[in-house]
């Protein structure tokens, strides 16, 4: 076989960003896929009915669009567009209204009287802040660089049932937070969880929550033909089961999760660090729909239908009870339900005239539970004639997850469950998280810090670990 100086097994994202890093610092670099196309969790297949495009688990960016990393290379030469809906974010409620987030902090404000001069004061500092925060968070755990991180700090160690009791007297702005804050798939009692909350809120103020034009293919396809313009290369359909499969290299990274790591390379780890690896744990997994539709979704409210991504739960209380049954190991029956409606923004999406819609509820790890009808139910409280309007449908449990992408152990898209402990030191404890303690193998997935989410933050940093012990 011939030899590279780094190999990567996983062509996602946070593999194509540790290959593209490598790259171009002059290291030759080979990156091996298990499936017949890159993307791992940023891929997009017809699931429903020919000519319907559906995102099969991210569909909305803002940590992509947000990535310093991403936002150093031109993939915009490589095809990839990012579409802006006119509001990132709605959430509606039973009474016929909807907050709304939009880039205008005062704008959104107006959604969620009679919080609006409060939540104008917590967002502002932030939005202002941004860079600044996400330089230093979007790294692994060191001493932050910036004061503003600090101040921002203070707020998101705080669970985010706290932070919604505390500062917002209104029902309407403690949902809004609560159904930002659900995205980190851990009970709102947690601390740590209004990180999540403020996070995504910062984003949509600040670079919104877009859509890749085409679908979530055209990041990852972005990647890889940008790492092939580097010398790159990429070979698909190259399932790696033992290390005896990788050629000879000065590195090898993995972006996988600590279990498919164990099951590759487990001889070749230190003791100490195996014995590690198998005390991580994963958090709760996610059920997953996609539907083709003869017209959009018909919202009670119409400015539901300027947002890309809706959070239907009603109530902070009802959203915050099912976030925490699942964590408890219970599915919910009236589960938080994440809908995205791309082809309202982008007419690649479907056939003229049609749409389609997006999914998903959080379940517990590896549940095999059918949460179609919950899911539709769910939809269709706040958009009635939604059931009407199906012409196909696409489901995912947690298991069937995990068969599509092994990352997803049960269910888990963050490749490992976020609590404060691991969020910071994922997948161990470590002054370099990327590197396994072998000599040549680094682990440049999700199960690293800064952790879930679209952004190949990981694999960067992983990559620059590789660098520094090579003296690169």
């Amino acid at each position: 076989m011939a030899r590279y100086d780094a190999v990567v097994v996983g062509a996602g994202p946070n593999g194509l960003a540790a290959a593209i890093e490598l790259a171009r610092s002059g290291f030759s670099v080979k990156v091996f896929e298990a499936r017949n196309k890159v993307g791992g969790g940023a891929a997009s297949e017809a699931l429903t009915l020919p000519g319907f495009v559906h995102d099969v688990c991210s569909a909305i960016h803002p940590l992509a669009a947000a990535s310093p990393f991403f936002n150093s290379l031109p993939l915009m030469d490589h095809g990839l567009q990012w579409v802006h809906p006119e509001a990132a974010l709605a959430h509606p409620f039973d009474d016929g209204t909807a907050a709304l987030v939009t880039g205008s902090i005062a704008a959104t404000a107006a959604t969620i009287a009679p919080d609006a001069k409060t939540y104008v004061r917590l967002m502002d500092p932030l939005v202002d802040d941004c860079d600044a925060i996400f330089d230093d968070i979007l790294r692994p755990l060191r001493i932050p660089s910036h004061i503003a991180t600090l101040r921002f700090g203070a707020r998101a160690i705080r669970s985010a049932r706290g932070l919604i009791l505390d500062m917002f007297a209104g029902g309407r702005a403690r949902a809004l937070f609560a159904g930002a804050a659900a995205h980190g798939m851990l009970s709102l009692e947690r601390a740590g969880t209004a990180a999540f909350g403020l996070v995504l809120l910062m984003l949509g103020h600040r670079t919104g929550w877009p859509i890749p034009a085409g679908g979530a293919q055209a990041i990852s396809d972005a990647l890889a033909a940008h790492l092939i313009s580097l010398g790159g290369t990429v070979e698909t359909g190259a399932r790696i089961d033992d290390m005896g499969q990788l050629p000879d290299t000065q590195a090898t990274l993995f972006d996988v999760t600590p279990r498919q790591l164990l099951r590759i390379a487990g001889t070749h780890l230190p003791t100490g660090y195996r014995k590690r690896l198998h005390k991580y744990r994963y958090g709760p997994g996610v059920f997953k729909m996609d539907w083709a539709l003869s017209e959009p979704i018909p919202w009670k409210v119409q400015e539901c239908k300027a947002a890309g991504t809706l959070h239907l739960g009603g109530g902070w209380e009802e959203i915050a009870r099912s976030e925490r049954e699942v964590e408890q190991g219970r599915v919910p029956e009236s589960p938080f339900v994440l809908v995205a409606q791309q082809s309202l923004f982008d007419r690649k999406r479907a056939p003229a005239g049609k749409h389609t819609g997006w999914a998903y509820c959080h379940v517990p790890n590896g549940s095999e539970t059918d949460m179609t009808e919950a899911i539709e139910s769910q939809i269709e409280r706040f958009a009635p004639g939604f059931k009407d309007i199906i012409v196909g449908r696409s489901s995912m449990n947690s298991t069937d997850m995990e068969r599509h992408n092994p990352n997803y152990v049960g269910g888990d898209i963050n490749g490992g469950m976020q609590h404060l402990g691991q969020v910071f030191f994922r997948p161990v404890a470590s002054l370099d998280p990327y590197h396994t303690g072998a000599e040549n193998l680094y682990l440049c997935s999700s199960s690293t810090p800064p952790g879930g989410g679209v952004h190949g933050m990981c694999g960067f940093h992983a990559a620059r670990s590789v660098l520094r012990r090579l003296g690169r």
